[in-house]
């Protein structure tokens, strides 16, 4: 696998190794022993798989969690999405920066958003399915989200001419500036 640095150094893009030919392809999508060595530095246990699937100009996000926090290693099996990761760490030099990446079946990379970042995408193909790990569970009563289109941090979404699908928790949204200490 090949690990890719972002501007935000804990953010990391990972390329898996494709073997391919007319058959199909192969690629190895977790190892436990390289993803610590070339990806956290640290033991990093997951606890949970998710599987979301979504139509196109559905937003998701940027969700996190004020308890049990997760760490998140997506990727894409079906379609495409602009992935993003928001800093929300208070005190860190890159606190309220944003990394986007786009992940589909056919680039097959994956995004490590590790704890203490804000999660989101949009889906940019007809539909897509989204996979990822945890390193925490689902905790519905610490879930925030923060406005997919907060001034302060400036995602530079490639939204279509209209404003992209939101669930409602989504349309009632908080701004970075008003997250829980």
């Amino acid at each position: 696998m090949k690990v890719i640095n972002t501007h935000i150094p804990d953010v990391k893009i990972i390329e898996p190794t494709v073997f391919g030919d007319e058959r199909g392809f192969f690629m190895e999508t977790w190892n436990q022993k390289k993803f610590e060595e070339l990806v956290t530095g640290k033991p990093t246990q997951f606890v949970q798989d998710n599987h979301s699937k979504s139509k196109k100009g559905i937003l998701r996000g940027l969700h996190y969690q004020t308890e049990n926090t997760q760490g998140k290693l997506v990727r894409v099996v079906s379609g495409e999405v602009f992935d993003v990761a928001v800093d929300i760490r208070k005190g860190s030099p890159t606190f309220g920066k944003w990394v986007g990446e786009y992940l589909s079946s056919e680039n097959k990379r994956q995004l490590w958003v590790p704890e203490g970042f804000a999660h989101g995408f949009y889906v940019t193909s007809d539909e897509a399915e989204f996979v990822y790990k945890c390193t925490d569970f689902y905790n519905p009563k610490s879930e925030v989200s923060i406005a997919w289109n907060d001034s302060t941090i400036g995602v530079t979404w490639p939204v279509d001419a209209f404003a992209p699908t939101l669930s409602d928790k989504d349309k009632q949204a908080i701004t970075l500036c008003n997250i829980p200490d």
